[in-house]
Protein backbone atom coordinates (compact mmCIF):
# COMPACT_ATOMS: atom_id res chain seq x y z
CA UNK A 1 0.00 0.00 0.00
CA UNK A 2 1.12 3.26 -0.96
CA UNK A 3 2.50 5.52 1.77
CA UNK A 4 0.66 9.19 1.73
CA UNK A 5 2.15 12.30 2.85
CA UNK A 6 -0.40 14.69 3.34
CA UNK A 7 -0.97 18.22 4.93
CA UNK A 8 -3.55 18.04 7.92
CA UNK A 9 -4.35 21.42 7.40
CA UNK A 10 -5.50 21.36 3.84
CA UNK A 11 -6.27 17.46 3.73
CA UNK A 12 -3.74 18.06 0.07
CA UNK A 13 -1.53 14.81 -0.26
CA UNK A 14 1.93 16.31 -0.80
CA UNK A 15 3.60 13.06 -2.06
CA UNK A 16 3.12 9.40 -2.33
CA UNK A 17 5.48 7.04 -2.30
CA UNK A 18 5.95 2.91 -2.57
CA UNK A 19 6.96 1.30 0.61
CA UNK A 20 10.48 -0.84 0.30
CA UNK A 21 9.54 -3.83 -1.53
CA UNK A 22 11.82 -7.25 1.05
CA UNK A 23 14.80 -7.47 -1.48
CA UNK A 24 15.26 -3.31 -0.79
CA UNK A 25 14.84 -4.07 2.94
CA UNK A 26 17.21 -6.82 2.40
CA UNK A 27 20.01 -4.62 1.10
CA UNK A 28 19.18 -1.91 3.68
CA UNK A 29 19.63 -4.62 6.67
CA UNK A 30 22.55 -6.10 5.13
CA UNK A 31 24.32 -2.26 4.09
CA UNK A 32 23.97 -1.49 7.47
CA UNK A 33 25.44 -4.43 9.25
CA UNK A 34 28.04 -3.93 6.95
CA UNK A 35 28.57 -0.48 7.59
CA UNK A 36 28.34 -1.58 11.65
CA UNK A 37 31.73 -3.79 11.52
CA UNK A 38 33.89 -0.47 10.05
CA UNK A 39 31.68 2.01 12.30
CA UNK A 40 32.35 0.50 15.42
CA UNK A 41 36.17 0.58 14.97
CA UNK A 42 35.81 4.31 14.24
CA UNK A 43 37.48 6.70 16.86
CA UNK A 44 35.51 9.09 18.33
CA UNK A 45 37.06 12.10 17.18
CA UNK A 46 35.73 11.20 13.64
CA UNK A 47 32.45 10.27 14.85
CA UNK A 48 32.41 14.11 16.68
CA UNK A 49 33.42 15.44 13.39
CA UNK A 50 30.42 14.10 11.47
CA UNK A 51 27.65 14.99 14.43
CA UNK A 52 29.10 18.01 14.52
CA UNK A 53 28.61 18.66 10.79
CA UNK A 54 24.83 17.25 10.86
CA UNK A 55 24.15 19.91 13.60
CA UNK A 56 25.60 22.85 11.07
CA UNK A 57 23.46 20.91 8.51
CA UNK A 58 20.58 21.38 10.47
CA UNK A 59 21.19 25.23 11.50
CA UNK A 60 22.29 25.83 8.36
CA UNK A 61 19.01 24.94 7.29
CA UNK A 62 16.36 24.67 9.98
CA UNK A 63 13.55 26.28 8.04
CA UNK A 64 13.75 23.88 4.65
CA UNK A 65 13.68 21.27 7.73
CA UNK A 66 11.30 22.97 9.43
CA UNK A 67 8.82 23.56 6.51
CA UNK A 68 9.13 20.01 6.19
CA UNK A 69 7.49 18.99 9.14
CA UNK A 70 4.50 22.11 9.85
CA UNK A 71 3.52 20.83 6.19
CA UNK A 72 3.51 16.88 6.90
CA UNK A 73 2.16 17.11 10.42
CA UNK A 74 0.96 20.42 11.32
CA UNK A 75 3.55 21.61 13.39
CA UNK A 76 3.37 26.00 13.79
CA UNK A 77 6.60 26.75 12.09
CA UNK A 78 7.48 28.52 14.70
CA UNK A 79 7.43 25.37 17.01
CA UNK A 80 9.15 23.36 13.68
CA UNK A 81 11.82 25.78 13.68
CA UNK A 82 12.88 25.16 17.54
CA UNK A 83 12.81 21.29 17.27
CA UNK A 84 15.07 21.58 14.42
CA UNK A 85 17.13 23.81 16.65
CA UNK A 86 16.89 21.48 19.50
CA UNK A 87 18.07 18.48 17.44
CA UNK A 88 21.45 20.18 16.27
CA UNK A 89 22.17 20.89 20.40
CA UNK A 90 21.60 17.47 21.02
CA UNK A 91 23.80 16.41 18.16
CA UNK A 92 26.55 18.67 19.48
CA UNK A 93 26.07 17.54 23.08
CA UNK A 94 27.07 14.68 22.17
CA UNK A 95 29.77 14.77 20.09
CA UNK A 96 31.64 17.07 22.77
CA UNK A 97 30.68 14.43 25.71
CA UNK A 98 30.11 11.06 24.34
CA UNK A 99 33.87 9.64 24.57
CA UNK A 100 33.90 10.83 28.22
CA UNK A 101 30.72 9.49 29.12
CA UNK A 102 31.98 6.12 27.45
CA UNK A 103 35.60 5.95 28.84
CA UNK A 104 36.39 2.76 30.94
CA UNK A 105 35.38 2.65 34.28
CA UNK A 106 38.02 1.77 36.88
CA UNK A 107 36.20 -0.10 40.04
CA UNK A 108 38.13 -1.22 42.84
CA UNK A 109 37.47 -4.90 43.57
CA UNK A 110 39.94 -7.70 44.69
CA UNK A 111 42.12 -7.24 40.91
CA UNK A 112 44.56 -5.63 40.23
CA UNK A 113 42.79 -3.83 37.82
CA UNK A 114 39.47 -4.25 36.93
CA UNK A 115 37.05 -2.14 34.94
CA UNK A 116 33.93 -1.44 32.91
CA UNK A 117 33.88 -1.04 29.34
CA UNK A 118 30.96 0.69 27.07
CA UNK A 119 31.17 -1.36 23.77
CA UNK A 120 28.20 -1.07 20.73
CA UNK A 121 25.90 -3.76 19.52
CA UNK A 122 25.34 -3.25 16.39
CA UNK A 123 22.21 -2.01 14.55
CA UNK A 124 19.51 -0.55 16.44
CA UNK A 125 15.98 -0.28 15.16
CA UNK A 126 14.38 2.81 16.11
CA UNK A 127 10.50 2.46 15.77
CA UNK A 128 9.68 6.86 16.19
CA UNK A 129 6.02 8.97 16.40
CA UNK A 130 4.83 11.67 14.41
CA UNK A 131 4.66 14.57 16.99
CA UNK A 132 8.19 15.55 17.34
CA UNK A 133 9.21 14.11 13.59
CA UNK A 134 12.78 15.59 13.73
CA UNK A 135 13.64 15.49 17.58
CA UNK A 136 12.62 12.01 18.75
CA UNK A 137 14.77 10.53 16.28
CA UNK A 138 17.81 12.55 16.53
CA UNK A 139 17.68 11.88 20.81
CA UNK A 140 18.16 8.43 19.65
CA UNK A 141 20.76 8.69 16.64
CA UNK A 142 23.05 11.32 18.29
CA UNK A 143 23.82 8.97 21.35
CA UNK A 144 23.59 5.40 19.81
CA UNK A 145 25.77 6.69 16.61
CA UNK A 146 28.35 8.40 18.75
CA UNK A 147 28.70 5.34 20.45
CA UNK A 148 29.00 3.01 17.30
CA UNK A 149 26.01 1.71 16.69
CA UNK A 150 24.12 2.29 13.85
CA UNK A 151 21.12 3.41 12.89
CA UNK A 152 18.01 2.01 11.34
CA UNK A 153 14.52 3.86 11.86
CA UNK A 154 10.77 2.81 10.65
CA UNK A 155 9.50 6.18 10.74
CA UNK A 156 5.02 6.44 11.78
CA UNK A 157 3.41 6.01 8.10
CA UNK A 158 2.12 9.85 8.17
CA UNK A 159 6.07 11.57 8.07
CA UNK A 160 7.69 9.94 5.50
CA UNK A 161 9.34 13.14 3.80
CA UNK A 162 10.97 13.83 7.46
CA UNK A 163 11.76 10.42 8.10
CA UNK A 164 13.92 11.01 4.51
CA UNK A 165 15.18 14.27 5.35
CA UNK A 166 16.76 12.70 8.17
CA UNK A 167 18.65 10.14 6.46
CA UNK A 168 19.48 12.54 4.12
CA UNK A 169 20.96 15.16 7.08
CA UNK A 170 22.90 12.26 7.60
CA UNK A 171 24.32 11.65 4.10
CA UNK A 172 25.02 15.32 3.65
CA UNK A 173 27.27 15.25 7.08
CA UNK A 174 29.08 12.41 5.75
CA UNK A 175 28.27 9.55 7.56
CA UNK A 176 29.15 6.28 5.56
CA UNK A 177 26.31 4.55 4.04
CA UNK A 178 24.38 2.40 6.21
CA UNK A 179 25.55 4.07 9.14
CA UNK A 180 21.68 5.60 9.50
CA UNK A 181 18.67 4.52 7.55
CA UNK A 182 15.19 5.25 6.94
CA UNK A 183 13.29 2.17 5.41
CA UNK A 184 9.77 3.15 4.50
CA UNK A 185 7.77 0.05 5.67
CA UNK A 186 4.44 -1.04 6.55
CA UNK A 187 3.66 -1.67 10.45
CA UNK A 188 2.97 -5.46 9.38
CA UNK A 189 6.81 -5.79 8.53
CA UNK A 190 8.40 -4.35 12.45
CA UNK A 191 7.89 -8.62 13.53
CA UNK A 192 10.08 -9.69 11.10
CA UNK A 193 12.78 -6.76 11.59
CA UNK A 194 13.03 -7.56 15.55
CA UNK A 195 13.30 -11.31 14.89
CA UNK A 196 15.99 -10.25 12.32
CA UNK A 197 19.55 -11.81 14.01
CA UNK A 198 21.44 -8.44 12.68
CA UNK A 199 18.80 -6.19 14.98
CA UNK A 200 20.31 -5.87 18.20
CA UNK A 201 17.71 -3.50 19.84
CA UNK A 202 14.86 -1.77 19.72
CA UNK A 203 13.83 1.75 20.93
CA UNK A 204 10.30 2.99 20.87
CA UNK A 205 8.36 6.27 21.55
CA UNK A 206 4.43 5.78 20.87
CA UNK A 207 1.58 4.30 22.36
CA UNK A 208 1.11 1.96 25.28
CA UNK A 209 -0.28 -0.78 23.14
CA UNK A 210 2.39 -0.21 20.68
CA UNK A 211 5.14 -0.29 23.62
CA UNK A 212 3.51 -3.69 24.66
CA UNK A 213 3.53 -5.26 21.73
CA UNK A 214 7.32 -4.34 20.84
CA UNK A 215 8.04 -5.22 24.03
CA UNK A 216 6.83 -8.54 23.90
CA UNK A 217 8.13 -9.17 21.03
CA UNK A 218 11.81 -8.26 21.31
CA UNK A 219 11.97 -10.40 24.70
CA UNK A 220 10.90 -13.33 23.20
CA UNK A 221 13.98 -12.81 20.94
CA UNK A 222 15.82 -11.66 23.81
CA UNK A 223 16.92 -8.26 22.82
CA UNK A 224 17.30 -5.14 24.56
CA UNK A 225 14.40 -2.19 24.76
CA UNK A 226 13.67 1.29 25.89
CA UNK A 227 9.86 2.05 25.66
CA UNK A 228 8.86 6.05 25.67
CA UNK A 229 4.82 5.84 25.62
CA UNK A 230 2.13 8.02 26.97
CA UNK A 231 1.77 10.45 29.67
CA UNK A 232 -0.63 12.23 31.67
CA UNK A 233 1.18 14.31 33.37
CA UNK A 234 0.15 16.41 36.57
CA UNK A 235 0.58 20.34 36.71
CA UNK A 236 0.37 20.45 40.72
CA UNK A 237 -0.43 24.48 41.51
CA UNK A 238 0.05 25.08 45.30
CA UNK A 239 -1.80 28.39 47.04
CA UNK A 240 1.38 30.11 47.68
CA UNK A 241 2.31 30.16 43.81
CA UNK A 242 1.94 33.59 41.69
CA UNK A 243 -1.61 32.78 40.22
CA UNK A 244 -0.99 35.09 37.24
CA UNK A 245 2.10 33.58 35.73
CA UNK A 246 1.00 29.97 36.64
CA UNK A 247 -1.92 30.27 34.91
CA UNK A 248 -0.37 31.97 31.90
CA UNK A 249 2.46 28.77 31.61
CA UNK A 250 -0.38 26.12 32.34
CA UNK A 251 -1.85 27.30 29.19
CA UNK A 252 1.43 27.39 27.31
CA UNK A 253 2.26 23.91 28.70
CA UNK A 254 -0.99 22.59 27.30
CA UNK A 255 -0.59 24.01 24.05
CA UNK A 256 3.06 22.44 22.85
CA UNK A 257 2.71 21.13 19.52
CA UNK A 258 -0.99 21.82 20.19
CA UNK A 259 -1.82 19.55 23.06
CA UNK A 260 0.35 16.38 20.90
CA UNK A 261 3.14 15.30 23.42
CA UNK A 262 3.83 13.17 25.72
CA UNK A 263 4.91 15.74 28.30
CA UNK A 264 2.40 18.29 27.95
CA UNK A 265 1.06 19.23 31.13
CA UNK A 266 -2.61 17.34 30.64
CA UNK A 267 -4.10 16.96 34.22
CA UNK A 268 -4.14 20.49 36.55
CA UNK A 269 -4.29 19.62 40.09
CA UNK A 270 -4.96 23.19 41.79
CA UNK A 271 -5.75 23.84 45.47
CA UNK A 272 -9.36 25.12 45.63
CA UNK A 273 -8.00 28.33 48.14
CA UNK A 274 -6.92 29.40 44.41
CA UNK A 275 -8.66 27.23 41.82
CA UNK A 276 -11.42 30.14 40.73
CA UNK A 277 -8.90 32.42 39.79
CA UNK A 278 -6.45 30.07 38.53
CA UNK A 279 -9.14 28.37 35.94
CA UNK A 280 -10.63 32.08 34.96
CA UNK A 281 -7.06 33.33 33.99
CA UNK A 282 -5.89 29.85 32.28
CA UNK A 283 -9.11 30.03 30.46
CA UNK A 284 -8.54 33.89 29.51
CA UNK A 285 -4.71 32.87 28.28
CA UNK A 286 -5.91 29.78 25.98
CA UNK A 287 -8.50 31.83 24.35
CA UNK A 288 -5.83 34.19 23.03
CA UNK A 289 -3.68 31.52 21.20
CA UNK A 290 -3.66 32.32 18.08
CA UNK A 291 -4.99 29.94 14.96
CA UNK A 292 -4.07 30.25 11.30
CA UNK A 293 -1.32 29.58 8.95
CA UNK A 294 1.02 27.25 10.15
CA UNK A 295 3.78 28.64 8.02
CA UNK A 296 2.82 31.49 10.05
CA UNK A 297 5.28 33.06 12.76
CA UNK A 298 2.55 34.39 14.74
CA UNK A 299 0.23 30.68 14.87
CA UNK A 300 0.13 29.41 18.02
CA UNK A 301 -1.22 26.33 17.25
CA UNK A 302 -2.47 24.32 14.26
CA UNK A 303 -4.34 21.28 13.59
CA UNK A 304 -3.93 17.78 14.93
CA UNK A 305 -1.74 15.29 12.60
CA UNK A 306 -4.68 13.65 10.93
CA UNK A 307 -8.33 14.00 10.63
CA UNK A 308 -8.76 10.71 13.20
CA UNK A 309 -6.84 11.88 15.76
CA UNK A 310 -9.11 14.75 16.11
CA UNK A 311 -12.10 12.11 16.22
CA UNK A 312 -10.64 10.29 18.96
CA UNK A 313 -9.81 13.03 21.40
CA UNK A 314 -14.03 14.92 20.46
CA UNK A 315 -14.84 11.14 21.88
CA UNK A 316 -13.27 10.89 25.10
CA UNK A 317 -14.65 14.64 25.46
CA UNK A 318 -17.91 13.54 24.67
CA UNK A 319 -17.84 10.65 26.99
CA UNK A 320 -16.73 12.54 30.01
CA UNK A 321 -19.36 15.05 29.48
CA UNK A 322 -21.74 12.55 29.37
CA UNK A 323 -20.92 11.01 32.70
CA UNK A 324 -20.55 14.15 34.86
CA UNK A 325 -17.55 16.46 33.46
CA UNK A 326 -18.15 20.01 33.47
CA UNK A 327 -16.85 22.17 30.56
CA UNK A 328 -15.31 25.42 31.17
CA UNK A 329 -14.21 26.13 27.87
CA UNK A 330 -16.00 24.72 25.20
CA UNK A 331 -13.72 24.02 21.54
CA UNK A 332 -13.20 21.17 20.31
CA UNK A 333 -13.53 19.06 16.66
CA UNK A 334 -15.15 22.16 14.40
CA UNK A 335 -16.76 19.83 11.60
CA UNK A 336 -16.47 16.26 11.04
CA UNK A 337 -13.45 14.97 9.26
CA UNK A 338 -11.52 18.09 10.59
CA UNK A 339 -7.93 17.66 11.56
CA UNK A 340 -8.56 20.85 14.14
CA UNK A 341 -9.13 20.98 17.49
CA UNK A 342 -9.86 23.98 19.42
CA UNK A 343 -8.76 24.12 22.54
CA UNK A 344 -11.14 22.61 25.46
CA UNK A 345 -11.39 22.64 29.62
CA UNK A 346 -13.03 20.24 31.85
CA UNK A 347 -13.61 20.17 35.87
CA UNK A 348 -15.57 18.08 37.91
CA UNK A 349 -14.27 15.01 36.43
CA UNK A 350 -15.66 11.91 37.54
CA UNK A 351 -13.69 8.82 37.94
CA UNK A 352 -14.11 6.19 35.17
CA UNK A 353 -14.29 8.66 32.51
CA UNK A 354 -11.74 8.91 30.08
CA UNK A 355 -10.76 12.67 31.20
CA UNK A 356 -10.01 11.28 34.66
CA UNK A 357 -8.57 7.40 33.16
CA UNK A 358 -6.68 7.82 30.10
CA UNK A 359 -4.21 10.56 28.42
CA UNK A 360 -6.04 12.73 25.85
CA UNK A 361 -3.15 13.58 23.35
CA UNK A 362 -4.95 17.31 22.39
CA UNK A 363 -5.78 20.93 23.53
CA UNK A 364 -8.09 19.76 26.50
CA UNK A 365 -7.27 20.52 29.80
CA UNK A 366 -8.56 18.63 33.14
CA UNK A 367 -8.57 20.50 35.89
CA UNK A 368 -8.68 18.77 39.50
CA UNK A 369 -9.49 21.16 42.90
CA UNK A 370 -7.96 19.79 46.12
CA UNK A 371 -8.03 20.96 49.26
CA UNK A 372 -4.19 20.69 50.13
CA UNK A 373 -0.64 19.69 48.87
CA UNK A 374 -0.79 16.18 50.27
CA UNK A 375 -4.39 15.74 48.42
CA UNK A 376 -2.45 17.21 45.12
CA UNK A 377 0.13 14.70 45.51
CA UNK A 378 -2.33 11.38 45.71
CA UNK A 379 -4.68 12.66 42.79
CA UNK A 380 -1.28 13.18 40.77
CA UNK A 381 -0.06 9.79 41.71
CA UNK A 382 -3.95 8.24 40.97
CA UNK A 383 -2.38 7.51 37.34
CA UNK A 384 -1.36 4.61 35.03
CA UNK A 385 1.41 6.91 33.84
CA UNK A 386 3.93 7.91 35.12
CA UNK A 387 6.21 10.24 32.86
CA UNK A 388 6.69 13.58 34.21
CA UNK A 389 5.47 16.55 36.28
CA UNK A 390 5.40 19.84 37.33
CA UNK A 391 4.89 21.99 40.49
CA UNK A 392 4.38 25.50 40.77
CA UNK A 393 4.73 27.09 44.60
CA UNK A 394 6.56 30.10 46.27
CA UNK A 395 8.08 27.67 48.51
CA UNK A 396 10.62 26.10 47.36
CA UNK A 397 12.12 23.50 49.86
CA UNK A 398 8.37 22.34 50.32
CA UNK A 399 7.97 21.41 46.59
CA UNK A 400 11.72 19.59 46.31
CA UNK A 401 10.16 17.63 48.93
CA UNK A 402 6.99 16.91 47.68
CA UNK A 403 8.81 16.01 44.27
CA UNK A 404 10.03 12.62 45.74
CA UNK A 405 6.26 11.77 46.42
CA UNK A 406 5.62 11.80 42.53
CA UNK A 407 5.29 8.80 40.72
CA UNK A 408 7.21 9.86 37.45
CA UNK A 409 10.12 9.96 35.58
CA UNK A 410 11.24 13.90 35.94
CA UNK A 411 9.46 16.45 38.35
CA UNK A 412 10.21 20.33 37.37
CA UNK A 413 9.44 23.03 39.97
CA UNK A 414 8.10 26.33 38.48
CA UNK A 415 8.77 25.52 35.54
CA UNK A 416 7.67 23.58 32.21
CA UNK A 417 8.50 19.74 31.68
CA UNK A 418 10.84 19.84 28.90
CA UNK A 419 13.38 17.69 27.74
CA UNK A 420 17.10 18.70 27.53
CA UNK A 421 20.03 16.42 25.67
CA UNK A 422 22.27 16.74 29.29
CA UNK A 423 19.41 15.12 32.03
CA UNK A 424 18.00 11.58 31.61
CA UNK A 425 14.22 11.28 29.53
CA UNK A 426 11.53 8.24 30.45
CA UNK A 427 9.13 7.09 32.82
CA UNK A 428 7.83 4.31 34.86
CA UNK A 429 4.64 3.12 34.93
CA UNK A 430 2.78 2.75 31.93
CA UNK A 431 5.23 5.40 30.26
CA UNK A 432 7.27 3.05 29.69
CA UNK A 433 11.04 2.15 30.83
CA UNK A 434 14.58 2.76 30.15
CA UNK A 435 16.30 6.54 29.43
CA UNK A 436 16.90 8.48 26.86
CA UNK A 437 19.44 11.42 26.83
CA UNK A 438 22.47 12.00 29.19
CA UNK A 439 24.81 10.10 29.80
CA UNK A 440 22.69 7.10 31.13
CA UNK A 441 21.00 7.02 27.62
CA UNK A 442 24.05 6.99 25.51
CA UNK A 443 24.41 3.86 27.39
CA UNK A 444 21.32 1.96 27.67
CA UNK A 445 22.25 0.17 23.73
CA UNK A 446 25.80 -0.52 25.01
CA UNK A 447 27.72 -3.89 26.25
CA UNK A 448 28.81 -2.94 29.85
CA UNK A 449 31.35 -5.07 29.80
CA UNK A 450 33.55 -6.05 33.22
CA UNK A 451 37.61 -6.22 32.48
CA UNK A 452 39.12 -8.19 35.42
CA UNK A 453 42.69 -8.63 35.58
CA UNK A 454 44.71 -10.80 38.34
Amino acid sequence: MAIKSRNPATKEVLKTFEPHTSAELENILYTADAAFAKWQKTLFDERAKLMRQAAQELRDNNRHYAKTITLEMGKPIREAVAEINKCALCCDFYADNAENYLQDEEISSDASISYITYQPLGIILAIMPWNFPFWQVFRFAAPSLMAGNVGLLKHASNVPQCALAIEEIFKKAGFPEGVFTSALIETSEIENLIKDDRIKAVTLTGSEGAGASVGALAGSQIKKTVLELGGSDAFIVLQDTNVEETAKMAAKARMINTGQSCIAAKRFIVEEAIAQPFMQRMKFYLEQMKRGDTLDETTDYGPLARPDLAESVQKQVNDSVAKGAQIILDGGQPEPESAYFYPMMLTNIPAGTPAHDEEIFGPVACIFVVKDAEEAIRVANDCRYGLGASIWTGNVPEARRLARQIEAGAVFINGIVQSHPALPFGGIKKSGYGRELSYVGIREFVNQKTVWVA
